[in-house]
């Protein structure tokens, strides 16, 4: 039986393009729309199987009339048809409740294979998506891993000389008067250095402050 399919796009070249070739794949297009606010309308006159969706349309875009689709409490499946691969718009698809994401550069042969595995309960997600996604899964473990380092850098800065020496008397396995010993300091003051460390790196006790000061490149464990 065919997949009864709704076409939405504001441009009838590319709506009569994709309904030629879905046709030819064994689709059965019933209805076309040619704006946000009519698709809403025909999803819920028609209730089609599938709705492939334009991203950009006019009066309220695609993504809005995805989420008020979804809202209305259809039984549809909706892929979103983007101009190209974009980060922002595939995010806003899915959190409106998209189940796919596809792209008007794939192959229509592609594009009927997707709505099919859609049909069928898959989510569907255009190659081209996967690539930037990668990148930017990519783009922020690098930031992220700027911002550890500036901090990093910044709880480094604020332990003193002493303070480091303290700790790595203590991550050596020093006692508090064999600390004092070494340094030729009192107790009193060893005990004032770590309760300033344990605030700089918001430690709870030694161990903590030890292990947080080995990750920072502050002392080593010999």
């Amino acid at each position: 039986m065919a997949i009864r399919l709704l076409l939405a796009d504001d441009h009838r070249m590319v709506r009569e393009g994709i309904k030629r070739a879905l046709t030819d794949h064994g689709f059965d297009v019933i209805g076309e729309a040619s704006d946000g606010d009519e698709v809403v309308r025909m999803v819920s006159e028609l209730k089609p199987e599938i709705v492939l969706l334009a991203t950009n349309m006019p009066g309220q875009s695609g993504i809005d009339a995805c989420r008020q689709i979804q809202a209305n409490g259809t039984r549809s499946r909706i892929v979103m048809l983007a101009p190209h691969a974009d980060t922002e718009s595939f995010t806003l698809a899915m959190q409106a409740g998209a189940n796919g994401y596809l792209v008007k550069a794939n192959a229509l042969s592609e594009l009927a294979t997707a709505l099919r595995l859609c049909a069928a309960g898959e989510t569907v997600i255009a190659p081209q998506m996967k690539s930037v996604m990668l990148g930017e899964a990519q783009r922020n473990r690098e930031r992220a891993s700027v911002a550890a380092n500036a901090q990093a850098s910044k709880v480094r800065g604020l332990i003193t000389k002493r303070e480091e020496e303290v700790l790595q008397l203590i991550a050596d396995g020093c006692s508090t008067p064999e600390v004092a010993s070494e340094l030729y300091i009192s107790q009193k003051t060893v005990k004032n250095h770590l309760a300033s460390i344990y605030q700089k790196l918001d430690a709870r006790d030694r161990t903590q402050a030890v292990l947080t000061a080995v990750r920072l490149g502050i002392v080593a464990l010999n």
